[in-house]
């Protein structure tokens, strides 16, 4: 399947035009990290965690986003809610398995959605996604001790098993479907170095997914713009601080030139 500049741009339009709804359940660390990246690509981030709302709020969103990275008994009940909500309506669902592997308690409420839910896109480090299909998995806290590329074989049984498209975050990004391999080489050495920005990725196959019906494609292109945006933001950022408001303004500024020219698969 071909990813292009032009079909990445086309989202981005989409998405700009548009402005999602983007339902995001997710952890305390990035809420606002998250919240603004979607503001800045021009989706409308809404974060709503308490179980007796969260169904209502996943039907009139246009993607639901699940991001286990600060986990409670009750904020599960609520995860698992919106997501029979989001199955019921036929409504894109994103996971972020974050840090499963590090605990029983994780990598059971993780692997639990996959096996209930079969999301759409499954987007994890490459610790986090060998953890969904291995015990053997060792991850650090939130940081991957596996590389990417490490992860693939796992990640093609998963997508085979569940249907799921399986993204993996690295150095190089892989995007799975059964078999089907594409790779994103878009990024800057910079972007481990700034906390929430994995979410981010997440969020923004969200927001992706909810233009484009294509889960291949909605995950390569919020890929390529992650990825993008991280070497735009390389060019003048300082360090991580600077990184990060360079990193959001990218986003918001980001332009078919910037795609054609910077685009690497």
């Amino acid at each position: 399947m071909t990813i292009t500049p032009k079909t990445i741009y086309t989202d981005v339009q989409a998405i700009r035009e548009t402005s999602p709804l983007v339902h995001n359940i997710t952890n305390f660390v990035v809420m606002n990290n998250t919240a603004n990246a979607l503001l800045a690509l021009g989706a409308s981030p809404v974060m709503a965690h308490a179980e007796p709302e969260v169904a209502d709020m996943t039907g009139i969103a246009g993607a639901l986003v699940i991001n286990i990275g600060t986990l409670s008994d009750p904020w599960i009940k609520a995860m698992f809610t919106a997501a029979q909500a989001a199955s019921d309506k036929h409504i894109p669902m994103v996971l972020d398995p974050v840090g499963a592997g590090a605990t029983p308690y994780r990598t059971r409420t993780a692997t639990t959605l996959v096996q209930r839910f079969n999301p759409g896109i499954i987007r994890g480090n490459g610790s986090e996604i060998l953890a969904l299909g291995s015990q053997d998995a060792v991850t650090r806290g939130v940081d991957s001790a596996s590389k990417a590329d490490l992860a693939v074989e796992t990640a093609v049984s998963i997508s085979r098993a569940r249907g799921s498209v399986v993204c993996i975050t690295g150095e190089t990004d892989y995007i799975i479907k059964n078999k089907e391999v594409i790779k994103i080489r878009n990024g800057h050495a910079m972007m481990p170095r700034v906390t929430g920005l994995g979410c981010t990725a997440s969020a923004l196959c969200g927001a992706f997914a909810a233009v484009n019906s294509d889960p291949v494609h909605a995950a390569a292109h919020a890929m390529a713009v992650m990825g993008i945006a991280g070497e735009m933001a390389g060019r003048t950022a300082s360090g991580p601080g600077s990184f990060q408001m360079q990193f959001l303004d990218a986003l918001y500024q980001m332009t078919e030139s910037d795609i054609q020219q910077r685009f690497k698969a």
